[in-house]
């Protein structure tokens, strides 16, 4: 197990911002993993795990405590059954389970982190969620000190939501395990508008697995969402925000609000979201409350891409970003009255 001290964490984000941590530990296996986060709890020191750390906003002082970066490896296919270790870089299993002829997360190529990630989060994009596939995660259980196995129905999942996520401090992802699905080398149903216009086929339809992944990494790529080391626009921690789940009654109220703004005939995009709730397009809102695409003077500014990603132009700060943030969030609230939530973990800071 790897230590060092004073070690850089920015270069461990997709941000590449943040100050450094006290102490980072890297971890190769599972034993390693609970080894460290033992020593912390028995010790009172803080801890921040890092995986592939694309959804991580560090603060510029760092981290005060012992940062563990879970770095466990294993690709473990069974027929259908897919058992991924926490450390697992995501996109390279979406591609291999493609290869294998599997469908059910094809959708959720390009996604940047780890595989142990996309539980906490409920990764989800193109029509796809984890959720759907997953059967249950094998995590390590801080308050009662020991590995615990988690059915799927007893993970919580709703909109980038979780059991894990809710107790951030207690559970420790290890491994995650997923039921795919055999079609033949088929996607499962294409669910995205989108998705589906691309493809240019109808919602529901199939089409090869590798096509659908293909398709999502070119729509994901020019939206700035797949990493490249030259491309600022990759900068970033992906969607900064959520989409905007509303009581309907409070729905209509910024339907009513944006056509005032913006004209009688304006309508949001709106979409189910269960018992008398609807979700809208944050990227709409940034867009309409004049935040468009690039914008900002400094180090950190939005997507030339992408109204929904804030970027690190280089040599930008974290409190760069958060200034953006900030002024993303106040000009939406007072465009449309809807609060924007930030989807990143923000360690040492807040939004």
């Amino acid at each position: 197990m790897q230590e060092l001290h004073d070690a850089p964490l920015a270069p461990l984000t997709t941000l590449r911002l943040g100050g450094p941590a006290d102490r980072l530990v890297t971890a190769v296996t599972d034993a390693e993993v609970i080894d460290a986060v033992r020593e912390a709890d028995d010790s009172g020191t803080p801890l921040l795990v890092i995986g592939g750390g694309s959804n991580l906003l560090i603060g510029d002082k760092g981290f005060a405590g012992t940062a563990l970066r879970i770095a466990t490896r294993g690709f473990e296919l069974d027929g259908t059954r897919l058992e991924l270790a926490a450390g697992e870089v995501w996109s390279d299993a979406v591609a291999r389970s493609v290869e294998a002829g599997l469908a059910g997360i094809e959708c959720l190529a390009g996604i940047p982190g780890s595989a142990g990630a996309t539980p906490i989060q409920n990764v989800g994009a193109y029509g796809q969620e984890v959720s759907s596939t997953i059967t249950h995660v094998v995590a390590y259980d801080r308050l009662d000190r020991t590995t615990v196995t988690i059915p799927n129905a007893e993970c919580d999942f709703s909109y980038r939501n979780s059991r894990f996520k809710q107790h951030p401090d207690r559970y420790v992802v290890l491994r995650v395990v997923f039921e795919l699905e055999d079609a033949g080398g088929l996607s499962a149903p294409v669910k995205y508008a989108e998705t589906a216009r691309t493809l240019g086929v109808e919602p529901g339809d199939r089409v090869p697995a590798e096509t659908a992944r293909e398709t999502v990494l070119k729509l994901r790529a020019g939206k700035g969402m797949v990493l490249d080391p030259e491309d600022h626009d990759t900068w970033s921690a992906g969607s900064f925000f959520t989409n905007p789940i509303l009581p309907n009654e409070a729905y209509a109220a910024f339907v009513a609000r944006a056509q005032e703004r913006l004209g009688a005939d304006v309508t949001p995009p709106a979409w189910p979201a269960g018992a008398d709730r609807t979700k809208t397009s944050a990227a709409w809102l940034i867009d309409k409350a004049g935040f468009t695409k690039g914008y900002g003077t400094g180090p950190a500014r939005i997507s030339t891409k992408h109204t929904l990603a804030l970027t690190n132009r280089g040599g930008a700060t974290t409190e760069d970003l958060l200034a953006l943030a900030r002024e993303v969030v106040a000009g939406v609230e007072l465009a449309f009255g809807v609060t924007l939530v930030n989807e990143p973990v923000a360690v040492g800071v807040e939004v």
